[in-house]
């Protein structure tokens, strides 16, 4: 069992990942001064933007490798999951750790995208490693819905920032 049918979801989220890791880049360097100037909060949620995006951009490419084994692509994605809930983890704790009493609305937005983007992906893939290949349907909500954070982070860091 391969990915079969799927080659045209992946092409396309491949492009879009890409594109919108870009745009985090951009945003970045376009406001660089003023994420610096909050070092404890917004370099780590930009760096948690990029991680998520890199992530589905890796899932999609993965997804794209010809006559790959179900089980391995599954291997694969579930790498990746917990590579991204890994960085999201610990840039969080070091931003609790750094601001003391840190508002709930400072962190838990951040836990919320990096568990929603990061679960689906992690169980797409144990049950592509199990060979049940509903597990694609996981792995496509997954890299939606980190295209989705990544938008919500680039807004961040592009237009509230400002504010």
């Amino acid at each position: 069992m391969e990915a079969a049918g799927w080659s045209d979801f992946f092409v396309a989220e491949v492009g879009a990942a890409a594109a919108l890791s870009g745009l985090v880049i951009v945003a970045i360097s376009i406001n660089l001064q003023s994420i610096l100037t909050n070092p404890h909060v917004l370099p780590g949620r930009a760096g948690e933007s990029l991680t998520t995006l890199v992530g589905a951009l890796m899932v999609a490419s993965a997804g794209l490798i010809p006559h790959q084994p179900i089980k391995l692509l599954g291997s694969e994605i579930l790498a990746v999951g917990l590579c991204v809930l890994i960085t999201a983890a610990v840039l969080q704790i070091k931003s609790i750790v750094r601001v003391k009493k840190q508002p709930v609305d400072w962190w838990l937005p951040r836990l919320i995208i990096g568990l929603a983007t990061t679960l689906p992906m992690i169980a797409g893939g144990l049950l592509l490693v199990l060979a049940m290949p509903e597990g694609m349907y996981w792995v496509a909500a997954a890299v939606l819905l980190s295209l989705a954070a990544g938008v919500f982070n680039t807004w961040i860091l592009l237009i509230e920032i400002l504010r």
